[in-house]
């Protein structure tokens, strides 16, 4: 038992880059869902229950736009699609028996709670769901906490501020890429650039949602046939 406290506790300090990156971010989505007209309860139930920063963003500005609920609800998912391998990839780590309480930390398996375990991973950790239980609480809060902050702020309380508004839309992606980047190897290389291409290139002929899912079957599909040819 003290093994697994102390495991979850350092999931909760490796999580600090994320909770840094998280709050700020999530006090904007509070703002923006302020001034598409939600009300505080409704912003923070919707960090708790979503918990999806890019998706919550798009819900927001779908709303506001008065799209019917079931093509926001479908865009939603078609966004969400890429977690379905987080999973599998953390899995070749965990070895058998060791996913008993997979359903707890699972739910905090963000893109960025991902990018700090396969990081931890790549050095050498050994993979520990208490570890995973408390980098996925660390995010967790922070973006609830951030988005309950924003909401009580309101819709005006970035306006004075446009720069720092604009930045904080760049921060996610950013996040993401900066822990990427650190585990970063030259094997990977052709697979980031062919599912970077694909995503732009189908996000410019198509829509943004549709690039996603394009990059990431590319994505998928090159590192296949490399694994395969290897």
């Amino acid at each position: 038992m003290g093994e697994a406290r102390a495991q979850f506790a350092q999931g909760m300090v490796a999580g600090l880059p994320v909770v840094l990156g998280y709050f700020p971010i999530a006090f904007s989505f509070g703002v923006a869902a302020s001034r598409a007209g939600f009300s505080a309860a409704e912003t923070t139930a919707f960090s708790l229950i979503v918990y999806s920063g890019a998706a919550q963003f798009l819900a927001v500005a779908l709303v506001a736009a008065g799209t019917p609920l079931l093509v926001a609800g479908f865009t939603l998912v078609a966004m969400g699609v890429r977690h379905l391998a987080y999973g599998p990839a953390l899995m070749k780590h965990a070895g058998q028996g060791r996913t008993r309480r997979a359903w707890i930390w699972a739910f905090g398996l963000t893109d960025e709670v991902f990018g700090v375990a396969l990081g931890d991973l790549a050095r050498g950790r050994r993979f520990s769901e208490a570890f995973m239980a408390g980098l996925g609480l660390a995010a967790y809060l922070a973006w609830v906490s951030g988005s309950w902050a924003g909401a009580l702020a309101g819709g005006g309380a970035l306006a004075a501020y446009p720069a720092v508004e604009a930045g904080l839309g760049f921060m996610l992606p950013a996040l993401f890429l900066a822990l990427l980047l650190s585990i970063l190897s030259r094997r990977q290389m052709p697979v980031i650039l062919i599912a970077a291409g694909v995503t732009l290139g189908v996000t410019l002929a198509v829509s943004a949602t549709a690039g996603i899912l394009a990059g990431m079957l590319a994505g998928a599909l090159t590192g296949a046939l490399r694994r395969a040819t290897a």
